[in-house]
């Protein structure tokens, strides 16, 4: 990998580029040969008890703001375990520069590694209009417990526009590709009964387990608000619409909790 970039210009935003390299130790550990960041973006190692190596995404800077470009790749080895998560929410601005902000996270895990992707909330306040790609490539062994929250605007006050994208790939197949798009100017419905119903929260959990291949999971509805459906592959996948943050959580960790017993 080459190193990293960070750019700033007068009118173009900021451009960051953070990268994180998971490796088996070889001693039943976690090395990260690769943690690189700076700008907006900062990443810190945290102390972990286990195998798996703990990293913690800060931010460093107010954004992302109009016309910012931040990117986020993470590469999990075979056999490495890596758990990421971040200091606090991130709320998404408005800037001086034109045009809407960019958040791109690419995600790679090989075979018989293991990958949690843990953020805080992304907040989209009034008046930002925000761009995320969420891009996971798994081996046929790897695991994945990605969690994706999204707030329409802070208290009391109106959303922003957002746009976000997951896609997931497993062993070079598909098994997740959907996008949402809220706020002002986004296509009509979005806030209607068949999508968030008036929520201002909304939540996705991805979970992919070479034994959900063999034993897929029964779609059903986890509570008020949330439901699990099996995906075409070894995977997962778990919805949850929330009047806040706080319930939005609650909903997915139960949520999560459920799919580990299974």
């Amino acid at each position: 990998m080459d190193g990293l970039t960070v750019r700033a210009g007068a009118g173009a935003g900021v451009r960051s580029v953070a990268r994180i390299v998971a490796r088996d130790d070889g001693r039943g550990g976690t090395s990260l040969p690769v943690l690189e960041s700076d700008g907006p973006l900062a990443l810190r190692r945290t102390r972990s008890t286990g195998p798996e190596a703990r990293v913690m995404l800060v931010g460093a800077m107010s954004g992302p703001l109009g016309g910012d470009h931040f990117t986020v790749e993470g590469r999990v080895e075979e056999g490495a375990r890596l758990s990421v998560g971040s200091a606090a929410a991130t709320i998404a601005l408005p800037g001086q520069a034109k045009g809407d902000a960019r958040y791109d996270v690419r995600l790679d895990v090989a075979d018989h590694g293991e990958l949690h992707w843990l953020p805080e909330q992304l907040i989209s306040a009034r008046g930002s209009d925000l761009h995320v790609a969420t891009r996971v490539e798994l081996a046929a062994t790897a695991r994945l417990v990605l969690r994706e929250e999204q707030v329409l605007g802070r208290v009391g006050e109106e959303a922003g526009r957002l746009t976000s994208r997951l896609t997931v790939r497993v062993a070079g197949q598909a098994v997740l590709d959907q996008e949402l798009a809220c706020g002002p100017g986004a296509p009509g419905g979005w806030d209607g009964p068949a999508v968030l119903a008036g929520y201002q929260a909304v939540g996705q959990l991805v979970v992919v387990r070479p034994e959900f291949g063999a034993e897929p999971v029964t779609a059903r509805v986890l509570g008020e608000g949330a439901s699990v459906v099996p995906l075409a592959g070894p995977a997962a996948l778990v919805t949850a619409v929330a009047p806040d943050a706080l319930l939005l959580r609650r909903l997915l960790d139960e949520a999560l909790a459920s799919l580990q017993q299974t």
